[in-house]
């Protein structure tokens, strides 16, 4: 795993984001304070540090 906070361009932030405001969306708690909608919310979650991404072995 890498550490998300190592965001290297504008596309990986997108999918990050994308990914965690589905999960808000679903009912997940979100791990930063704030009554804001989801999708800004997790982009703020993915900026922070908080969330973090995994690799697949086949690389996805």
């Amino acid at each position: 795993m890498r550490d998300s906070s190592e965001v290297k361009n504008a596309f990986e932030l997108v999918v990050l984001a994308g990914a965690r405001a589905r999960q808000l969306l679903q009912g997940c708690t979100p791990r930063t304070e704030g009554s804001q909608k989801p999708a800004r919310l997790a982009a703020l979650e993915v900026r922070r540090g908080h969330v973090r991404r995994e690799q697949t072995p086949d690389g996805e």
